[in-house]
């Protein structure tokens, strides 16, 4: 039988994890392997309609094999992954990718990329000039982006490009929003502007996003739901249900501390130990491990040769301010394993088997 604890799902006893209704997204014990290695391990988690989830993990934690299953793009060696019920969903999907590359040079204006997103893959007779017009008008709108629709795509800064291609690939209403690093190389002022505009776009367009990136920090004011992967296993919950020592130590399989200082939160990962029993801190990182957007990771552990190729092709090129109460918000749910000392619990997907305490 499966009940709800603290917003998160208890799995049933068979260990099968229960779909909440209305999935926009249901990944159920995925494991891909690459090369004969394992990859991904038994990965589980489902986002409902309006959460904003961050995948959180170093190069090599299989962020980008993850992201291209759910494409896709990659085959997976068992499990599935389901996008508003559908497991060939995938249709209902908006990519914005890491890198595009735009010649500053390039006759390619916002409102022409915005437009290939609205028909650029259809056959057929296509949208009177006059509604496709006022379509890119009300997705530009949508992103903060109406300033810049006749400007060069090229010629615009990293925000600005990322609110032109958040807007291509919300033209075709998908149900999931998918993006590879969007705030790397983004200044602070256009990494908060991303933040807020991603959590007003789940909410108001009622989307759900999933973005890859290294820090989750900037991503706090907004995320409903943390998705952290480590040697090729996920843990998936609330922030405070999956930030925490136990969960992570458990993750990785061996200590981890995690410090709050100052409003952020810092993962310390390492294999050396200081005398008090602590890892390194988060001024300390030593040998094997790099500091790297407020985490310390150990460089050595579990590479993804994924992360370290080009990204993949895609067809749909496709200051904590507060957000609307979350009782507004659609309740989410996730399978559950490890269980935090208030109750709420977190998933160790991958752990071989569901750690209820």
């Amino acid at each position: 039988m499966t009940r709800e604890r603290g917003g998160v799902e208890v799995v049933e006893e068979d260990g099968q994890p229960a779909a909440p209704d209305h999935a926009a997204l249901r990944v159920d014990r995925l494991s891909v392997s690459l090369a004969g290695r394992r990859i991904l391990n038994d990965v589980s988690f489902s986002l409902a309609a309006g959460e904003v989830a961050g995948l959180i993990g170093t190069n090599g934690a299989g962020k980008t094999t993850l992201l291209r299953a759910i494409l896709g793009l990659q085959e997976a060696s068992s499990g599935t992954v389901a996008v508003a019920g559908d497991r060939s969903g995938r249709r209902s999907i908006g990519y914005v990718p890491q890198k595009v590359l735009l010649d500053p040079d390039l006759p390619v204006r916002a409102r022409d990329l915005v437009e290939l997103g609205i028909d650029g893959g259809r056959l057929g007779i296509p949208l009177r000039h006059a509604a496709k017009r006022a379509r890119v008008e009300e997705l530009l709108a949508a992103v903060d982006g109406a300033a810049l629709a006749d400007a060069r795509v090229g010629a615009l800064s990293g925000g600005e490009q990322q609110k032109v291609l958040i807007a291509h690939a919300l033209a075709r209403q998908p149900r999931l929003l998918l993006l590879d690093e969007p705030l790397a190389n983004l200044d602070l002022h256009s990494t908060r502007e991303t933040v807020r505009l991603l959590g007003r776009i789940a909410t108001e367009h009622k989307v759900a996003v999933l973005l890859s990136t290294h820090d989750m920090n900037p991503l706090i004011p907004v995320m409903d739901r943390v998705i952290y992967l480590a040697a090729g296993r996920a843990a998936s919950g609330t922030v405070g249900e999956v930030v925490r020592s136990e969960v992570l130590s458990q993750l990785y399989g061996h200590h981890v501390d995690v410090f709050h200082a100052h409003g952020r939160v810092i993962v310390s990962v390492g294999e050396e130990h200081r005398e008090d029993g602590c890892e390194r801190g988060p001024d300390e990182p030593g040998p094997g491990t790099s500091t790297v957007a407020g985490h310390d990771y150990d460089t050595a552990d579990h590479e993804d040769p994924a992360d370290h190729e080009d990204r993949p092709d895609h067809e749909d090129p496709a200051d904590h301010e507060d957000r609307p109460d979350h009782e507004d918000r659609p309740d989410h749910e996730g399978p559950a394993g490890v269980a935090g000392t208030d109750g709420a619990t977190a998933t160790v997907a991958g752990a071989g088997g569901s750690d209820r305490r």
